[in-house]
Formats: structure tokens, C-alpha cells, sequence
């Protein structure tokens, strides 16, 4: 999308919110209060941690020895359920943040077929898994810069719910392309491998080289942290990994060449905020919630207090701004992390806190960072512990690992015990989780994670149902009330196309793509459209200025 460097005049709305003195939070101070007064433009920074529950958050302030910038913001609490669970998988999770809407387990930016949780709504079954739009799209028919920022591959759920529709979270494919074809200036994180052909999982397999085409759309494609520091380009994508970014522990071990969370914020929000109309921005944290699965307390602290340093990045922004609003929250809680376990079921009142934090101030890399040391037949392997804090080991202990079918759960454990954290799950957990924000209309009380998007797009002055009605119409339903003829060209599987046809005038829109390709009297023009073509495995959804492209 063309920026045009002007501001717009937008009315000034206020955030629905419950007070906080209901449940016996307060306000944050004047020192770091922005501006109440709603000003000309406006930016957006969503920052999502995945899979932090609050008993993480807490071990990171007690091995950081003194409070994290998160809780200077903290305003509430969020509820986490989908359309059909207490429980939350990541991508309905995203789609509730992103657009407003509850949804299924894996289904990205679409509404859901099953509703069975109380208290939601339920769909209509002409809406099953339509597309709805997401604050990033409508931030860019707004005129505004738009970002996405992860650690891990950038089509993983979270940031794909914040940039893409699909009905499965693994449709890298998809939600690849449509990524590249959204008009995002900036992107950064993982996930290379899923924008190429090659032989790897999540390679292409359309034979499409999305590289070249982002290329051609005129970013600068930078493949380290000296490359992204260097570049002053408007436009950036980064892919620094094949697939995930490494555990910022591991990365500060290892001195690899990816920027750190932070590094890839801050640099987002200089690149974003150079546009007058304002920017949104999309920043998660992903692999919380992967050393969660995995009951990775290393992990969880490493990836807890990268994300926390690049919320620092967030907040010292809009502070200087006066016109920002950042939110932070985690979509789910996973592992029921706790400080305390059987060990403690009689000692805890006298236990103090250097019992939990110096075992695990001994480890320099996290679990998977250790492993990767270790040779095939694990003659390192006292070695490779005592990088993960497992030092000392009894001969009990040493013959346990050499004799270990699962090294990576049993070192973890190990670990834990020595630490005194619990663990009740290896899976996502139920429970409310804090929220935090800081700037003019920020949200607060306790809400809804469907709230959350409303607020975004209140603050940013549009509608997010409208904008869905704009970017999204059947398209059979609405090409065939015109007269047209229509069919979905499947020629190339992998590639399917709609087609619109009447008298001398042919429609096509390709599938992922803002492009139409008209043809009238032989003659072909290529119209690029304010939004991506939606394929559900049923029906194509376009954008409603495609029904206007024929003279």
C-alpha cells in the first residue's frame, strides 16, 4: 500500500473498561502515565507472550532480582477460552486477539463450525469458517504501517492469526503467501524455509519463490542482525532461521548472528514510526510457551525475560510519544509452572528464595541448547548437564542420563527437583491471565481476549465487522447476482484460481494474492485489490472492490 504522509482528523473514543479498584489493582503513576487526550496518530503496539502463565512471569522477576517492566503495567486480568474449550489452542487464541472473534482449535482468522463453550455466541452456519478481518488489515486500509515480529517462524499461529485466514495453524503455505501479499512493511523473525521451494518441511511446494517476490516489492531482505541494524530501508523483512529463532539464552551463548527480541522491536518501531499516519504493530514472544511444553524452567525464564526487555523497548516509545498504546498479555497459560513442589509441602513457609533461583542461576543455555552440544554418543554428556545447570551429578543421576530414552525430560526434571518448581502439564492450561498496557485508551479490569481486538481498532478509529464486509465477500455468491458464471480452476492444485466469467470478460483471482487479472475483449490488465483472496476449502472470499473491475 502507498503511504501518503498525511494525517487524517479522527474523533476521539474511549475504551469500554471495568474499574480496577474492583479487583484491587491500581492506576499506574504520573511519572509513567501517557497522555489521556487522544491525538493525531495513532500507533498500536500488541506484544503477545505465548503460553505464560503467571507462576513464569514470577520465577523471571525472582531470578532477574527485581521487578519486570510488565509489572509497572499491569491493568488486569484476560479471559483465555475458545469457541469450544476452556482451554485455548494458540491459533483460536490469536483470532480472538486479532479479530475479535472466538474460534476453533488450529483455525486461523476464521469464525468456527463448533460452538460448545458457555457464554459464546453461536455462528451461523452460511458464516462456518469465513474470513473476519484482523487489526493489522484494517490498520492498512486505514492508510497506516503495519508490522509483525516473532521469534518463532513467522507463520506460526499467533503471528499468522494477526496476518492470515486459514483453517489449520500447519497451512504454512498459505499463510505464507498471503503474509508476503498483505502489504506488511515490516517482518521479522523466522521461518525462511516456507517462503522458497526446497526439500525441507515447510519448504514450498507451489513452486513459488516468495523471496524474489519480496524483492521485487521493494523490501530489504536481511538475513542477520548486522544486516537489520545496518538497513535505513522503509520496507524490511528478516528471516534470521530456517524455521524458530533460537532461545535468547542459547543465542547470547552461542554469540549467534540473530537479533534478539528487543533489538527486532525497537527496530520495528523506528521503521514504523516514520509514517505520519501511524502504525500497528505485532510483537510475540513464541517460545515461552515451547519451553513450557517442554517443562523447560531455563527456557521459560530465558524467553520470559527477552520478551520483558523487548516490552522496555515498547513502553520507552510510547512514553516519548504520548500517543501509543501497547499492549501486553499471554494468550494462554501451559504447565502450570509453580514456585514450590512436593518438596516443599512442609518447608515452604522457611524456605528461602535463593533455593529456587541458584540452581537455576548455574545453567547458560536451556534445555535444547544444551542438547545440541552433545555428541552422538554422549561421551560430553556431564558436560553438556552442567550447561544446563546440572552440575555435580551423583553416579545415581549420570547413570540415570546415560541410560535416559528421553534425555530432554529427564534432564528437565532433574533440574526442577533441584529448584523446587512444579508442574502439573506438559499441555496449555485454563486459568485467567494478567494483562497488561499502558497509553491513552488502554484497556484495563478484567475483559475478554475478543475485547482486546475491539479496543485496538476503537483506538485506531475503524470498525472491525465493516472492515470484514469489505475485505471479505463470497465470491460466487456475489459474482453469480451479477450475471457472471463461475468456477474455482483447480488445473493447479496447489495453486487453485476463481474465475468469473460473462460475455467478453473474464475475472480470475488467484488464491493468497491481492491481484485480480481482468480480461475484457483479449485484453489482460492485472488490478491489485485493498486485500488478500481467501480460499476456505469451500468458498473464495475477495475483497468487495473485486466485484467492480470490469468496465
Amino acid at each position: 500500500m502507498t503511504r501518503n504522509f498525511k494525517k487524517k482528523a479522527v474523533g476521539v473514543s474511549i475504551a469500554a473498561a471495568v474499574a480496577l479498584s474492583s479487583l484491587g489493582l491500581a492506576t499506574n503513576g504520573p511519572a509513567i502515565e501517557a497522555k489521556n487526550k487522544k491525538n493525531e496518530p495513532t500507533n498500536v503496539i500488541m506484544m503477545v507472550m505465548d503460553g505464560t502463565s503467571a507462576g513464569a512471569t514470577n520465577l523471571a522477576k525472582w531470578y532477574k532480582g527485581e521487578d519486570l517492566t510488565l509489572d509497572s503495567m499491569l491493568v488486569g486480568g484476560m479471559h483465555t477460552h475458545s469457541a469450544e474449550s476452556a482451554i485455548t489452542d494458540s491459533a483460536p487464541a490469536a483470532t480472538a486477539l486479532a479479530t475479535g472473534n472466538k474460534s476453533n482449535d488450529k483455525v486461523v482468522g476464521l469464525l468456527p463450525k463448533i460452538v460448545n463453550t458457555p457464554g459464546v455466541e453461536p455462528v451461523a452456519a452460511e458464516d462456518v469458517y469465513k474470513p473476519v478481518a484482523n487489526v493489522l488489515e484494517g490498520a492498512e486500509l486505514l492508510g497506516k504501517s503495519t508490522g509483525i515480529i516473532s521469534t518463532s517462524e513467522i507463520q506460526h499461529a499467533t503471528p499468522a492469526g494477526f496476518s492470515a485466514h486459514a483453517t489449520h495453524r500447519s497451512n504454512y503455505q498459505d499463510i505464507a503467501e498471503q503474509q508476503v501479499y498483505q502489504g506488511i512493511e515490516v517482518v521479522l523473525g523466522g521461518g525462511k524455509e516456507s517462503l522458497a521451494p526446497g526439500s525441507t518441511k515447510n519448504a514450498r511446494v507451489d513452486g513459488e519463490n516468495l523471496i524474489d517476490v519480496i524483492n521485487e516489492n521493494g523490501y530489504d531482505f536481511v538475513e542477520s542482525k548486522d544486516e537489520l541494524m545496518n538497513s535505513d530501508s522503509e520496507k524490511l523483512w528478516g528471516s534470521f532461521a530456517p524455521s524458530a529463532l533460537a532461545y535468547d539464552f542459547d543465542r547470547q551463548a552461542t554469540k549467534n548472528d540473530q537479533p534478539s527480541l528487543a533489538e527486532m522491536t525497537k527496530k520495528g518501531i523506528d521503521t514504523l514510526s516514520k509514517d505520519e499516519d501511524g502504525f500497528f504493530l505485532f510483537v510475540e514472544g513464541s517460545k515461552v510457551d515451547w519451553a513450557a511444553h517442554a517443562n523447560d524452567t531455563v527456557g521459560i525464564i530465558s524467553e520470559v525475560l527477552a520478551f520483558d526487555a523487548a516490552v522496555k523497548e515498547a513502553v520507552e516509545f510510547a512514553k516519548a510519544d504520548g500517543n501509543t498504546m501497547v499492549i501486553a498479555v499471554s494468550d494462554h497459560g501451559n504447565s502450570g509452572i509453580t514456585m514450590g513442589n512436593t518438596n516443599t509441602n512442609s518447608s515452604y513457609p522457611e524456605t528461602p528464595v535463593s533455593d529456587y533461583i541458584e540452581p537455576l542461576k548455574k545453567a547458560s543455555m536451556t534445555i535444547e541448547g544444551a542438547l545440541k552440544t552433545l555428541k552422538s554418543d554422549r561421551s560430553n554428556l556431564k558436560e553438556a548437564a552442567a550447561l544446563y545447570g546440572l552440575d555435580d551429578l551423583t553416579e545415581e543421576e549420570l547413570t540415570k542420563l546415560k541410560e535416559s530414552k528421553n534425555l530432554q525430560a529427564d534432564m528437565t526434571k532433574m533440574l526442577a527437583q533441584r529448584a523446587n518448581i512444579g508442574y502439573t502439564t506438559g499441555g496449555h492450561t485454563g486459568e485467567d491471565v494478567f494483562l497488561y498496557a499502558y497509553g491513552p485508551s488502554k484497556p484495563y479490569g478484567l475483559v475478554d481476549n475478543t475485547d482486546i481486538a475491539k479496543t485496538m481498532a476503537e483506538f485506531m478509529d475503524f470498525d472491525l465487522e465493516k472492515t470484514s464486509d469489505k475485505l471479505f465477500v463470497n465470491a460466487k455468491e456475489a459474482f453469480e447476482q451479477k450475471g457472471y458464471t463461475t468456477r474455482i480452476d483447480v488445473t493447479d492444485k496447489n495453486n487453485p484460481v476463481f474465475v468469473a466469467e460473462k460475455s467478453n470478460t473474464t475475472i480470475e483471482l488467484p488464491v493468497n494474492k491481492d491481484v485480480a487479472h481482468v480480461t475484457q475483449n483479449k485484453k489482460t490488465s492485472t488490478k491489485t485489490l485493498e486485500g488478500v483472496t481467501v480460499y476456505n476449502g469451500e468458498d473464495f472470499f475477495v475483497s468487495k472492490e473485486a466485484f467492480n473491475l470490469s468496465k
